[in-house]
């Protein structure tokens, strides 16, 4: 029934006026299929930090160092001290491929390693006449001194050209590497670039770069990690990389100064 007050009819009229229209029913599919909660711009896990990759890093250091001094105070026989490099291969080759940030299959590898390096170290020291091994630490801690500065520096940046020619760098020596196994089956010394000449000289020197090249890929990927936001457990497989870059130099290491050195 119509309003005989005319001020209420045109109130009325002119908030009819600014109604809004009626949703077409794409509209309202649109609103149904639509989460009823937006989801946060932030990711909703916690991303990684240097600290995180700074606490693992210690983490898995200390543990194949103390697995190495245990190994070494043990003198543990090196049957032993191979099985478990064999044991470490297969667990980093696991992590490496599968990209794993499992804690306990990274900690694993490194006391599997530990006890390798600390055999291995033991029966260096007891061979040669100096202290070949703490010259070994200290060549690695300098090498990793030093590619950080670089890094830090910018004075050799990393390209998709530097990773693809460290890579095959390294296919390339493992391939001579195995060549000279095979060749050492059936003549003395194989092709000559694990002897104490100057083709193993040359050999080693190239492997110790190509280990230093690799700590330059691992500190690129721990930058990339914390400015792409990556979860914080991805800290873990920054640490495994480190401590594999970091055997590797040590492990050259102490071959190239055993070159050197005198025995008793």
């Amino acid at each position: 029934m119509e309003s005989r007050n005319p001020v209420f009819n045109r109130s009325r009229q002119q908030a009819g006026a600014w109604a809004p229209p009626a949703p077409t029913p794409d509209q309202l599919q649109h609103m149904y299929d639509s989460p009823s909660y937006a989801p946060p711009t932030q990711p909703a896990y916690r991303t990684m930090t240097i600290d995180d990759v700074v606490v693992r890093g210690f983490m898995t250091l200390g543990t194949l160092v103390v697995a190495a001094a245990l190994a070494w105070y043990f003198e543990v026989p090196m049957g032993v001290a191979v099985g478990s490099a064999i044991v470490a291969l297969v667990l980093g080759l696991v992590a490496s491929f599968k990209q794993s940030t499992s804690p306990a299959l990274i900690l694993a590898y490194a006391a599997f390693q530990g006890v390798f390096l600390g055999a291995l170290s033991s029966l260096f020291q007891s061979v040669f006449d100096n202290n070949i091994v703490l010259q070994a630490v200290l060549g690695t801690a300098f090498a990793f001194g030093s590619v950080l500065a670089v890094y830090a520096l910018r004075i050799v940046r990393v390209t998709p050209k530097v990773t693809k020619f460290v890579i095959a760098a390294a296919i390339a020596a493992l391939g001579l590497m195995l060549v000279n196994l095979l060749v050492g089956l059936f003549h003395d010394g194989g092709i000559g670039i694990r002897t104490d000449s100057p083709l193993g000289w040359i050999f080693s020197i190239a492997m110790i770069l190509i280990g230093c090249f690799f700590l330059l890929l691992d500190f690129d990927a721990v930058e990339q990690g914390i400015k792409q936001g990556a979860p914080e457990k991805f800290a873990w497989q920054c640490a495994f990389g480190l401590t594999l870059s970091l055997v590797w130099i040590y492990l050259e290491v102490l071959r190239f100064i055993s070159y050197f050195s005198g025995n008793d």
